[in-house]
C-alpha cells in the first residue's frame, strides 16, 4: 500500500450502514424465508457446496451482505466488482485470480453488484468459466432479472428473490445503530416514535434507515453531554420520502392501475396514479394507459370514457406537471366508475384469430370496389345494394365460408 492509499484510507469516513454490516448469517435480519434453518440455501451451505446465484430484490435488503457471508460460511475466494465500473477486462481478471486460487484448493465467488448493467457481451463472457466450473458467480440487481440477464447466464444461475426488509427488522436494525453510535460517542434519548418514523421511511431499506439513524444523531440538539433527538431533526434532514421505482414496479404499478380502473375500483386506480406520479412517471405514460382502458374495459358501455381519457392525454401536454394531476385525477375517476363493456376488444380479437387461423377470405363480389373501368369485367360491385334507400333489404357482407360468424353480442 502507497502513502497516499495510506492516507486516502486514514481519512475515510465509513458509514454507519457499513460499519453494521451483519458479520454471521445469524446476525443477518428480514430475509428469514431464504437463510432460516432448513431453507435450501442454507442446507446447501452446510454441506459446503457453491452455486450461481442471482439475488433479485429493492435497494438495502442485503444482497451484498448475503453474498459476502456465503463467501465467509464457504471459505471462498471472493472478488466482488461492480458492472457499474467493470467490464470484460475485469471479468479475465477475475478468471485468473480464480485459476490460481483453484491450485491451491480454494474455490471463487465472482459478486458483480448491478448485474443487469451489463451488455450481452459482458454477460457472455461470463458463461465459459461458470459452464467448466472456474468460479462461481453471485450477482445482484434490483431489476427482474427475466428482463436484463440473458438467458444462457439465467440457464446457469438460481434466482433467488429477497423481500424488502419487513417492518421488525428493521425496528432491530434502528436500534441497533443507534446503540453503536451512543456506546462509541454520546449517550442518546430518542423522543416516543422516532425509531417508528424511520421505520416507515426507510421502505424496508435497511442502508437508508440507518443512514437516516447517522445523520439524525449528528444533528440532534446537544445538552448536559447527551444528545436528544427529536422526530423534527428527522422531518428537517428527509425532506423527500424514500421513493423506489424501479423498472419491474414501473410495470407493476402500471398493470395494478389498469387493472384498478378495470375493476371499478376509484381508490384503487387513484393510489397508484400518485405513487407513478411520486415517482417521476411520465403523465403521458399514464394518459395513454387511460385511454387504453376507456377504449377496452368501459368501451361502448360509455363511449364518453374514451373521449375523457383522450382530452386528459391533450390536458396533460398542454399544463405539465404538477397541474396536469388535476385532469388526470378527474379521467381516472370517471373512468373507474363508468359502466363496463369489452365488447369491442373481444369482437376485434376475434376477428384477428379467425383470419390468424387461415380464414382470411376475400370480400364477396358485390362488395368489391367497382369505382375504374375494368371493374365491371369481374363482376365487381355487381348486385350491391345502397343500404339507405333499401333499409329493409338483406345482402351479406362477410364472405360465403365465414357467412354465419358472429364477432359481436
Amino acid at each position: 500500500m502507497d502513502l497516499f492509499t495510506e492516507l486516502e484510507n486514514q481519512n475515510k469516513q465509513v458509514p454507519l450502514a457499513e460499519i453494521l454490516r451483519p458479520k454471521s448469517l445469524d446476525e443477518f435480519l428480514g430475509q428469514s424465508n431464504v437463510v432460516s434453518p432448513n431453507s435450501p440455501i442454507l442446507n446447501l451451505l452446510k454441506t459446503n457446496r457453491l452455486f450461481s446465484l442471482i439475488f433479485w430484490g429493492t435497494p438495502g435488503c442485503g444482497k451484498t451482505t448475503l453474498a459476502r457471508l456465503i463467501a465467509t460460511k464457504t471459505n471462498a475466494n471472493f472478488i466482488e466488482i461492480s458492472a457499474v465500473t467493470s467490464g470484460v477486462k475485469d471479468i479475465k481478471e477475475a478468471v485468473d485470480n480464480a485459476k490460481e486460487a483453484l491450485r491451491v484448493g480454494m474455490k471463487t465467488i465472482l459478486f458483480i453488484d448491478e448485474i443487469h448493467r451489463y451488455s450481452k457481451t459482458q454477460q457472455d463472457a461470463l458463461l465459459p468459466h461458470l459452464e467448466n466450473g472456474t468460479l462461481f458467480l453471485i450477482g445482484s440487481t434490483t431489476e427482474n432479472p427475466s428482463f436484463q440477464v440473458i438467458p444462457a447466464l439465467l440457464s446457469r444461475v438460481q434466482v433467488v428473490r429477497l423481500n424488502s426488509i419487513d417492518d421488525e427488522s428493521m425496528e432491530s436494525i434502528i436500534k441497533r445503530g443507534f446503540a453503536y453510535l451512543a456506546k462509541n460517542y454520546l449517550p442518546l434519548d430518542c423522543e416516543t416514535g422516532v425509531i417508528d418514523f424511520i421505520v416507515n421511511l426507510a421502505r424496508g431499506d435497511a442502508r437508508y434507515a440507518l443512514n437516516i439513524v447517522e445523520n439524525a444523531y449528528f444533528a440532534s440538539d446537544l445538552k448536559d453531554g447527551r444528545r436528544n433527538l427529536k422526530t423534527e431533526i428527522i422531518e428537517s434532514i428527509c425532506q423527500k420520502r424514500n421513493t423506489r421505482y424501479s423498472q419491474q414496479e414501473h410495470y407493476d404499478c402500471a398493470s395494478a392501475f389498469q387493472k384498478s380502473l378495470r375493476g371499478s375500483d376509484a381508490d384503487a386506480a387513484i393510489y397508484y396514479l400518485a405513487k407513478m406520479i411520486a415517482a417521476g412517471e411520465d403523465p403521458r405514460f399514464i394518459a395513454r394507459r387511460l385511454i387504453v382502458c376507456a377504449a377496452e374495459d368501459v368501451g361502448l358501455a360509455d363511449p364518453a370514457a374514451f373521449n375523457i381519457a383522450v382530452n386528459a392525454y391533450k390536458a396533460v401536454e398542454l399544463l405539465g406537471m404538477p397541474e396536469g394531476r388535476i385532469p388526470l385525477a378527474e379521467a381516472v375517476i370517471y373512468v373507474a366508475r363508468a359502466k363496463k363493456s369489452n365488447e369491442a376488444i373481444c369482437a376485434v380479437d376475434k376477428a384477428l384469430q379467425d383470419i390468424f387461423d387461415g380464414k382470411d377470405y376475400p370480400p364477396p363480389l358485390h362488395l368489391r370496389d367497382a369505382h375504374y373501368k375494368d371493374a365491371k369485367k369481374y363482376g365487381f360491385g355487381e348486385g350491391y345494394i345502397y343500404s339507405h334507400d333499401n333499409p329493409d333489404v338483406y345482402q351479406q357482407f362477410l364472405p360465403d365460408e365465414i357467412a354465419q360468424n358472429k364477432y359481436t353480442r
